[in-house]
């Protein structure tokens, strides 16, 4: 039986430095002498799936300029898919998907690169070009062709860099396919060094890899030569009066004109589109809102035209109707004004005040106008109070509904109940005589004081 010359032996121990295989052996290169590599664990649990997964991250955009390679040591995964993610991990995608049979595998046709043309060159494909059992030691490395990309468009020999960098400029998701910030391999089945799993030796089946080569740039949008490892991570060596992780904005005082990434147009040099000083658009400072400025004759002044991002004035330098200035951020950055997001209903306009409050209806507050103040309730609008149980409270016996409506007893009418039903009908009388009495006693004491008052007087 061919056993597994790389087996992990009972003394394999990851807690000792000589005896264990961490992962850093996966990244250190062998010139030569002993091959160092990581190693699972057994398939000793089978029929339950041999599962892992190796995430790489840089912290940084980049952007790949050649093949992909990883190294397995003794057989290559069956199945396994290789993910990429352009948010630093929070979100991933499939880069393209490995199998001995993709149908079977992932439901897809086996495809491999050599069959994409130029309108799908960016499609995600399952190939089973480096997953199928050849029973070679030599048959160590599975790739992300990325060379075989460039080619469709550069020739075999990559000799039409012209026809390439046009079409990593003009042709949509093609810079966008070769770009990431973390790679991720998923270990999906081992390799199985024939048609079936052998079950009475399943310590021949695990995943072991000796090197991952990822060849890559830092993606700096053409506007730096170089990146550097700088306070712990990568950062572009931004050019052109750029700034930003990726050189993704102007640097403060260059935004006459809206950033733009560098172009690989027109070939061989390509255009840098720097950012430049309010000096270069005719001493006129837009903030980074506008590229364009005129020159208003009759009254001798230049004042931006266009201006975006919700921005108005000479300079750009205020924010449209509706929206209010972002204190927090400069004035020529690109989110600097806030949509104000007045209610409609509980406001007399769409404006706001420099703070971003809008000015409210009678009976509405807040700062977009959206909830009531004490005796309104909301009713499409601030609408005041017909009733309530503490202010006005519904007369008679009345019950009041949603404040909006008193519900009367029997012999009352009105808003708030305060009418007898019959009013203004001979022999109308309260329904209830004994508070009518009760209410009428103290007039009755009154006439009687008056009297005796007018008497003592007359005497």
């Amino acid at each position: 039986m061919f056993e597994n010359p790389y087996l992990c032996s009972d003394e394999c121990d990851a807690s000792n430095p000589d005896l264990a295989h961490p992962p850093q052996l996966m990244q250190d290169r062998e010139r030569g002498g002993l091959i160092t590599y990581w190693q699972t664990v057994t398939w000793s649990r089978f029929p339950e799936p041999l599962l892992a997964n190796i995430s790489l991250s840089w912290n940084k955009s980049l952007e790949l300029t050649d093949d992909v390679v990883v190294t397995f040591e003794y057989g290559r995964p069956t199945v396994m898919v290789l993910d990429k993610s352009l948010d630093k991990g929070r979100t991933w995608q499939p880069y393209q998907f490995y199998a001995d049979d993709c149908m079977e595998a992932f439901g897809m046709p086996s495809k491999r690169v050599q069959d994409l043309s130029a309108t799908n060159l960016t499609r995600v494909i399952c190939t089973e070009q480096y997953s199928r059992w050849v029973g070679s030691k030599n048959e160590k490395n599975v790739r992300f062709e990325v060379r075989a990309r460039f080619s469709v468009f550069a020739g075999p020999k990559m000799m039409n860099t012209d026809s390439l960098y046009t079409r990593m400029e003009t042709m949509k998701g093609l810079r966008d396919f070769f770009t990431f910030t973390n790679l991720r391999l998923r270990l999906l089945r081992p390799a199985l060094g024939g048609t079936y799993v052998q079950k009475d030796n399943l310590l021949k089946y695990f995943y072991a890899i000796s090197n991952i080569e990822v060849p890559a740039r830092c993606r700096c949008n053409l506007h730096a030569g170089q990146c550097s490892v700088r306070e712990g991570s990568l950062q572009c060596d931004c050019e052109h009066n750029t700034t930003g992780e990726d050189c993704s904005r102007c640097q403060r005082g260059f935004k006459a004109k809206s950033w733009k990434p560098g172009s690989y147009l027109p070939t061989p040099s390509g255009t840098p589109n720097a950012c430049e000083t309010a000096g270069t658009l005719g001493n006129c400072e837009c903030y980074g809102h506008s590229n364009r400025c005129s020159y208003i004759d009759f009254i001798n002044v230049v004042t931006c035209v266009s201006c975006k991002h919700n921005t108005r004035g000479q300079n750009c330098q205020s924010c449209r109707l509706g929206y209010f200035r972002n204190m927090s951020l400069e004035l020529d950055d690109e989110n600097v004004c806030i949509e104000c997001n007045c209610n409609q209903q509980g406001s007399l306009h769409a404006r706001c005040n420099e703070s971003g409050f809008c000015e409210c209806k009678d009976g509405t507050t807040g700062q977009k106008c959206d909830s009531c103040t004490d005796g309104y309730s909301w009713m499409v609008g601030c609408v005041a109070n017909v009733c309530d149980d503490d202010l006005s409270p519904c007369q008679n016996g009345g019950t009041c509904v949603d404040k909006r409506r008193c519900v009367c007893s029997e012999g009352y009418k009105g808003v708030q109940c305060q009418t007898l039903s019959c009013e203004g009908m001979r022999g109308c009388r309260r329904a209830n005589t004994a508070s009518s009495s009760s209410s009428s006693l103290p007039l009755l004491i009154l006439a009687s004081l008056l009297g005796s008052a007018t008497l003592r007087a007359a005497v």
